[in-house]
């Protein structure tokens, strides 16, 4: 008879594919910003790249909190939410659509990674993982403020310019 699953069980799996979302999302950052057009857009990814290496260190640490080396599981969801932004970068290189693409790609893993990071944040509270709350929680507001940055680059300018 199988193991009976707990919520434990659940963290550590969610927790597992957004690790390996991360780093993902690290090797696809820089070719976002070599593709880039307008200087902002360029300026946002590579700062976001920053923080990504940060939230990879976040998890690293809340992997230990539990326990559990860290170690990553393959993310079908992320894979095909970059395999859609590079069909982007291909289809539109070159175009003044470019940055309203890659912004609108962008905020599909923004997107993904902020209901990710809510969900792993309310399971820590309701398993106990008080640390891992506040460092779950440090990661998801940063992932809102990215996802209204490209907002922001994509009304004061990249709509404008794709229209």
């Amino acid at each position: 008879m199988a193991k009976e699953k707990t919520l434990d069980d659940l963290f550590h799996d969610t927790l597992k594919d957004i690790y390996y979302a991360e780093r993902k999302i690290l090797k696809a950052l820089p070719k976002m910003a070599r593709g880039a057009q307008a200087p902002e857009l360029k300026a946002a990814f590579e700062k976001h790249k920053e923080q990504t290496e940060t939230h990879v260190e976040r998890l690293q640490q809340v992997f230990d909190m539990i326990g559990k080396r860290a170690q990553g599981k393959t993310c079908e969801a992320i894979e095909g939410i970059i395999a859609e932004g590079e069909e982007i970068m291909d289809e539109f290189k070159g175009t003044p659509a470019l940055d309203a693409g890659l912004i609108s790609a962008a905020q599909a893993v923004e997107h993904y990674e902020i209901s990710r990071y809510g969900t792993l944040k309310t399971w820590a509270k309701t398993i106990g993982l008080k640390d891992a709350v506040s460092l779950l929680d440090a990661t998801l507001k940063e992932e809102i403020v990215t996802d209204e940055d490209l907002t922001k680059i994509a009304m004061a300018q990249a709509n404008k310019k794709a229209a």
